[in-house]
């Protein structure tokens, strides 16, 4: 059968989002668009809204169209558009490719940025910079799409950066308030620190093979000494941790929060923050060769992921509780992703993507709800703080029933999505911890086995899931059950968000039902089992039978861990049923300041205080004291008011009448220059 789409048709993909940026920020630029006192006319909103959401809907059906040829040849598509730089030994060619996995994360981006995108038609319908946001929206999406679709480092930094730029653009997108445009920034310079990492792997690579292409890098790998080998593969994991926020570089992230609830879900849930995952797997062979740093990619998954979930327990701010979700289960993905299960982190990245975007466009319309309520009721109060809802379950019957699968499927209940897909990463990480032959349970990190090692993520993942299914039932309940406390004025006003925001909500409702038939475990006969496996086979088969060999579990093993994972899941849930009092679903009772763990957890370990003491105020301090007071008041404030003042005139002055224009003057001084220099020749010849 003929190709739908010629390989060339790559560029469509990032080209049609772009497009829409261009178009958009054309509008946003409009004198009468650009006043944030005029009113978002519904011909513009209509205008702004065609083309946003059109060029994505074109990018997913192309997307499927290319996806198609790449099931038919597992080999993939690869299009060269021209040459980036040239220079001696380095050549970068603008080469895009498509292959099985590149081909899964642009079904996500392409496919839940479509939804994210009908949403936000309605959930910014009313904001003045309509078009900007759509704008900046749109090139977010084609920059991700560089990155995936990137067949070399360079030119999937180019994706890395940009997604970076837009995030920025977009955290900070209400950049009046002071603490929207501090979260941009936040997360700008975050980012910055882990992408040097990335430079330094890129140019370790280069230096010693001479090439950045990545297939080529992935064929020639075990050309590398291990030990360059290893380094290269922590240098990248630095950059991975500050885009996919792992410790130490995940602080932006909770703040982030602060820019529109629809930014949130795409690039927080299924899309940006998901590129480390990306470049892992992506880079799979070359970690495979240093089982010393995927170690290290598992463990600091794991101790991000029970380090997140636990401050999710004490946050109020609904977006924020999520955000820490995100957070641990990005955690979840490295720990499957250093252990070389390399797909049960894609099963998890793209189950998350439908359950996590689920959330967090759910609370969008809570916040939504509630915004328009208390303004309506003219109640000054915390729309998205959880102390200030309750019974939204009969105001928002939709919602509420969406969102709870959401919960029950990241809390990994069966048969719902997160179930599957925290199964196979639980699993898989068992089976590591007992292959004795198994490269990654063989090597060493600070002189303690791997295999020792990978059942201490597995007990990290069952804890955190425990402890997610304790945040996820606190949060439902205090904004679904018992009484809205926020008055009954309010509450008159609740609504149910348009038919905009409500049809994403019910298709990611919907895959989050049916998104763990992707990769259904072969202990479980029901269906088609480990689709995803099969697909994924031609790019992660070689480097996870490298990393785990002889990795496997029984049966009967299967099964008890499984009914553990169920178990753990039910208890988390009961658990909040516990402890979380009836009373404080009926009354809205001002809480008393939190003591001892719970106030460390309520304000993240006081991680940020400690940054501003330790790194942020030193800095400050010392360009106040030392570059402002120091240097340009004290110094060259007081060199212009001094002597020397006069002598820079001087010399301005001999300058200024060197150059005065007058062409018989230069010819002269050319001549004597000349005279001057044979004179010099001569005498030092001499």
């Amino acid at each position: 059968m003929p190709p739908v789409l010629p390989a060339p048709a790559l560029w469509l993909l990032p080209a049609l989002p772009l497009l829409g940026f261009l178009l958009n920020g054309a509008l946003s630029l409009v004198p009468a668009w650009r006043d944030p006192s005029a009113p978002v006319t519904p011909a513009r909103r209509t205008t702004v809204a065609a083309i946003g959401v059109g060029v994505m809907v074109a990018a997913f059906v192309v997307g499927v169209l290319l996806v198609l040829q790449v099931a038919a040849d597992p080999a993939g598509l690869r299009a060269t558009l021209g040459t980036w730089m040239a220079a001696g030994d380095l050549r970068v060619d603008w080469t895009l490719a498509l292959d099985r996995l590149s081909a899964v994360m642009v079904l996500v981006i392409t496919g839940i940025g479509t939804l994210i995108h009908l949403y936000s038609a309605g959930y910014m319908a009313s904001d003045a910079g309509y078009a900007r946001y759509f704008a900046y929206l749109n090139l977010f999406v084609a920059f991700m799409l560089v990155l995936v679709l990137g067949a070399s480092l360079p030119v999937l930094f180019v994706g890395w950066e940009g997604v970076g730029l837009a995030s920025y653009l977009l955290i900070g997108f209400w950049f009046s308030e002071t603490a929207n445009a501090v979260a941009g920034k936040k997360a700008f310079v975050t980012n910055r620190i882990g992408d040097f990492g990335l430079l330094i792997g890129m140019f370790l690579l280069f230096a010693n093979l001479g090439t950045l292409d990545i297939a080529e890098i992935v064929a020639r790998h075990g050309e590398l000494p291990v030990a360059v080998a290893t380094a290269a593969c922590l240098f990248l994991f630095l950059g991975c941790a500050g885009k996919s926020a792992q410790l130490p570089l995940y602080v932006w992230l909770p703040d982030a929060m602060a820019g529109p609830t629809p930014v949130s879900a795409l690039i927080h849930a299924a899309t940006m923050v998901t590129a480390g995952i990306y470049l892992v797997v992506r880079m799979g062979a070359l970690f495979a060769a240093a089982p010393v740093a995927s170690l290290v990619v598992m463990v600091v998954g794991a101790v991000t992921a029970i380090w997140a979930g636990l401050v999710g327990l004490k946050q109020w701010d609904i977006k924020k509780v999520l955000a820490y979700s995100t957070v641990s289960q990005l955690g979840y993905m490295f720990m499957a992703a250093g252990a070389g299960a390399y797909t049960a982190a894609m099963f998890h990245l793209v189950t998350h993507a439908f359950f996590k975007a689920l959330l967090f466009l759910g609370a969008g319309a809570v916040i939504h709800a509630m915004h328009d309520a208390l303004h309506h009721a003219h109640v000054d109060a915390d729309a998205q703080d959880l102390r200030n809802m309750g019974g939204l379950a009969r105001r928002l019957p939709v919602t509420n029933a969406l969102m709870w699968i959401a919960t029950l499927a990241i809390a990994g209940v069966p048969p719902l999505a997160g179930f599957f897909s925290k199964d196979a990463i639980l699993g898989s990480l068992a089976a590591r911890a007992g292959a004795a032959d198994a490269p990654i349970a063989q090597a060493s990190l600070l002189g303690v086995p791997g295999s020792v090692w990978l059942w201490f993520a597995y007990g990290i993942g069952v804890v955190t899931a425990f402890v997610t299914a304790v945040y996820m039932t606190r949060l439902m309940r205090y904004a679904f059950t018992g009484t809205f406390r926020s008055g009954d004025a309010a509450e008159a006003a609740l609504h149910e968000s348009p038919w905009s925001m409500r049809l994403p909500l019910l298709v990611l409702g919907a895959l989050t039902l049916v998104g763990g038939w992707l990769e259904l475990p072969a202990v479980l006969p029901i269906g088609p089992v480990e689709q995803l496996g099969h697909w994924l086979a031609p790019v992660v088969e070689a480097p996870m039978a490298t990393l785990a060999r002889g990795a496997h579990l029984e049966h009967a093993t299967e099964y008890v861990l499984i009914g553990v994972a169920v178990a753990v899941a039910l208890a988390g849930i009961a658990t909040a049923f516990v402890l979380l009092k009836p009373a404080a679903l009926v009354t809205k009772v001002e809480s008393a300041p939190e003591q001892g763990i719970g106030r460390v957890l309520a304000n993240d370990y006081f991680i940020d205080a400690a940054i501003a003491r330790g790194v942020t105020g030193p800095i400050v301090a010392t360009s106040r004291k030392v570059l402002w007071r120091g240097l340009d008041e004290g110094l060259l404030r007081g060199a212009l008011t001094s002597g020397s003042a006069h002598a820079l005139r001087i010399v301005s002055w001999v300058g200024g009448q060197l150059q005065a224009g007058v062409a018989g003057g230069y010819a002269w001084a050319i001549a004597g220059g000349a005279l001057a220099l044979v004179a010099f020749l001569m005498f030092r010849g001499a």
